[in-house]
């Protein structure tokens, strides 16, 4: 019961933050809420935990940020084969460097927790994903 109550106040709390400025922010909090609160982190871990999670999350985004960035230039209508085709493989190579800095955060968050809040955080930020696309998909009816 206490998860569902605050999975509904995570989804509040984005609903709201579309309304309001500094939404991106209010998405950001929300998702950390979750993840605290599905680790059921000590004080001693939450306080080791967030920068190596933070320094995680901005690597990804940013290769995530470089990936949009190919695939807008990939589906352009002018674009030559020749630099879809390059695309395409600078594309797989940011997949690969996501994949080496998953495997290179594992080892620094399994010095911080332990396996089973791990698995846990995976599974938090894959419902957090849902939560927001859910959300999205409803604004958009």
């Amino acid at each position: 019961m206490k998860k569902i109550v605050f999975v509904f106040i995570c989804t509040l709390l984005v609903s709201a933050s579309y309304a309001q400025d500094g939404g991106h922010q209010k998405i950001e909090n929300a998702k950390i809420g979750l993840i605290t609160n599905r680790l059921n982190l000590t004080p001693e871990q939450s306080q080791q935990f967030w920068p190596v999670y933070n320094e995680f999350d901005d690597r990804k985004k940013e290769i995530r940020k470089q990936m949009r960035k190919l695939i807008v230039e990939t589906n352009t209508l002018t674009t030559p084969d020749e630099k879809i085709l390059a695309n395409l493989k600078e594309t797989l190579n940011l997949q690969q460097k996501e994949v080496d800095l998953e495997r290179e955060y594992m080892t620094k968050f399994l010095k911080v927790v332990n396996v089973r809040q791990l698995a846990e955080l995976y599974k938090a930020e894959q419902m957090f994903t849902q939560m927001l696309i859910q959300r999205l998909n409803r604004k958009q009816q």
